[in-house]
């Protein structure tokens, strides 16, 4: 027998539909971007790493500072809930400004870069830049060069930032290269897609066969990246702010899903991209909150 709805069973149910359509749509625009912040944690020995060399990165991807979605005490929070989980060394990725269209009113850099000081960890704290950190420089990106401003600010504040450079460091007496790429999307000069990242530069300044740590930030490059290489760590998709069961339904990227979110493994070559910290487009995220990434390496089997 069939057995028809009432009018008012009709309307209850689009009524709750909706109720959970809005406290839904309420928690990705207001709460999971601005109130929610996790711990990712990844614990790995790829190929080429010293197995006797333990070391733990945090890695800070997209701030995009600007209000509302990032204020300067957000950023306060992150710094101290960084420095809480006592890193050995401290990597940021780009993009450190927010983009016009999900900011309210702008922070300035100088404000970011003060608290970004606030940052310790006994090896340090180093950066690359963000399509972002070009976009936001209109000098920089008219005359086609940098450094941009908020390469200067960082490093006013002790905070090296890599482009197309490789430093060696020494963990527990065994030691190791941080090498940096420069940003992948200037669009220099505007317009143009000139991508300013250079691996082979970047590599040959490595001068012994210590394991490499490279910051990328965009995670597209990833197909070009040598097994000199042991870990690749970038940001820039976001994970898609939107991410269900796993996948990412906007996305910019070539490659679609292939470089999302994750740690990521392909022929023995391993990726990490991080789902980041701000909002970018539009102001929202759901089922991907803000996340400082941390990473262990060594005394555990590659994948």
């Amino acid at each position: 027998m069939l057995i028809r709805p009432t009018r008012r069973q009709v309307l209850g149910g689009f009524g709750a539909s909706a109720l959970t359509l809005g406290f839904g749509g309420a928690y990705a625009f207001l709460v999971e971007p601005r109130f929610r912040l996790a711990v990712t944690r990844y614990s790995l020995t790829p190929p080429g790493w010293d197995p006797g060399l333990h070391l733990r990165i945090a890695v800070l991807a997209d701030v995009h500072v600007g209000e509302p979605y990032m204020p300067l005490d957000r950023v306060a929070e992150i710094v101290a809930a960084t420095n809480a989980l006592a890193p050995d060394l401290i990597l940021l990725l780009g993009d450190y400004p927010a983009g016009r269209k999900v900011t309210w009113h702008r922070v300035p850099l100088s404000d970011f870069a003060q608290l970004a000081e606030g940052l310790r960890a006994p090896l340090g704290t180093y950066a690359v830049l963000g399509n972002h950190d070009w976009w936001d420089d209109r000098a920089a990106m008219l005359a086609g060069r940098g450094p941009v401003e908020v390469r200067r600010l960082l490093e006013a504040r002790g905070i090296p930032v890599l482009e197309n450079d490789a430093v060696r460091l020494v963990q527990g007496g065994r030691p190791f290269w941080i090498a940096g790429l420069a940003d992948q999307e200037p669009f220099l000069p505007i317009g143009s897609r000139r991508s300013l990242a250079d691996i082979p530069a970047t590599l040959a300044q490595v001068t012994d066969t210590a394991p490499v740590i490279l910051m990328a930030h965009e995670p597209d490059i990833f197909v070009n990246m040598p097994d000199r290489v042991s870990l690749t760590l970038s940001g820039h998709t976001h994970g898609g702010q939107i991410r269900v069961l796993g996948y990412s339904p906007l996305l910019l990227s070539r490659y679609g899903q292939r470089f999302a979110y994750g740690h990521v493994v392909e022929e023995g070559r391993h990726l990490i991209v991080s789902g980041g910290l701000g909002v970018s487009r539009v102001g929202v995220r759901l089922g991907v909150p803000p996340e400082i990434v941390l990473v262990e390496l060594g005394g555990v089997p590659a994948a």
